[in-house]
């Protein structure tokens, strides 16, 4: 729905399909100009529509993605993309095949607050980035299909992978079920990068409080992204590091100050970068090989949990 409310915003809104009596009603109510379906094909028989969005079960993005695509569609598809390697991969076939775009949503990429930190760090305000943890914790909303690491960690993964710049070399993960069983409600993942960077994630659904924290810890300074904070104190730059005299370590400590950064609604972006993608027939920041990338992660993470710990090499 909230896709729905910021295409219409956008001026960009054609048709909402949706299989059930009461998502149509809410399509309704949102966008009562736009056509109402619950029939997959009406969109890809319409030569009008240019793009579709799929937020849709994980299990089914490949399937409609590929159909969209085939019938000239540019798609813009919900993390993950996919819950099978294999199927992402052939969804870039398809894009490449077919001349489409394909854009993953990874919506914590197009928050400001994520932007203005890849900028901090690329202008080398931090300096070299040691560590960056990430915590994504509340009490619910719990799933019986998918586990915490799927459903929340994604959008850390997509984010750290970014800032650091590139792949993680080995994870390890470990997880637990305490509510249903084989479904991990609290998971831990440790990436380990090449240039001896580190950085964990930890998710859960259970979880007497929310917190949607990232930290990035550099050798010149350290930044917070504290995402549940007011707008103009969600970024906090701490001017501390540590330095040597002889062998002691001495601390250099400072107060902290607030950065600033755009208010912008990060779905809206998110939406106005599909749509510009559209147009100007350039990838997106979010693209195939992005969500490929965050799946390999992804998989390797559910792989040392199923092996209670053991390191997966990527």
């Amino acid at each position: 729905k909230n896709i729905c409310r910021n295409l219409k915003a956008l001026g960009a809104l054609s048709t909402v399909m949706d299989a059930t009596e009461s998502g149509q009603a809410t399509a309704r109510s949102l966008a009562p100009n736009a056509q109402i379906t619950d029939n997959f094909d009406d969109l890809l028989r319409n030569d009008q529509i240019q793009g579709v969005a799929l937020a849709t079960p994980a299990e089914t993005h490949a399937e409609l993605a590929i159909q969209a695509m085939q019938a000239g569609k540019d798609v813009f598809v919900e993390k993950p993309m996919a819950l099978i390697l294999e199927d992402a991969e052939k969804m870039k076939k398809v894009a490449e095949g077919t001349d489409r775009i394909l854009m993953v949503g990874h919506l914590l990429e197009y928050h400001p607050a994520v932007i203005k930190l890849r900028e901090m760090i690329a202008s080398g305000q931090l300096g070299k980035i040691n560590y960056i943890y990430s915590n994504r914790l509340n009490f619910g909303k719990v799933r019986t299909e998918e586990n915490a690491l799927w459903s929340f960690a994604p959008h850390d993964v997509a984010v750290i992978v970014r800032l650091m710049g590139h792949e993680p070399v080995e994870v390890s993960a470990c997880g637990g079920s305490y509510l249903t069983n084989g479904i991990a409600d609290t998971t831990l993942s440790n990436l380990s990068f090449e240039n001896e960077s580190r950085a964990h994630i930890f998710v859960s659904w259970l979880h007497p409080f929310k917190e949607q924290r990232l930290v990035v810890v550099g050798d010149k300074k350290m930044a917070i992204f504290n995402d549940v904070a007011p707008f103009g104190e969600k970024i906090q730059l701490y001017p501390q590091n540590v330095e040597f005299d002889g062998p002691i370590p001495i601390l250099k400590k400072d107060d902290a100050e607030f950065v600033e950064h755009a208010n912008t609604e990060p779905l809206r972006e998110e939406c106005k970068h599909f749509l510009d993608c559209i147009q100007s027939r350039k990838q997106p920041l979010t693209n195939a090989q992005t969500g490929i990338d965050v799946l390999k992660v992804l998989h390797a993470c559910q792989q040392s949990i199923e092996q209670n710990g053991v390191p997966v090499s990527l």
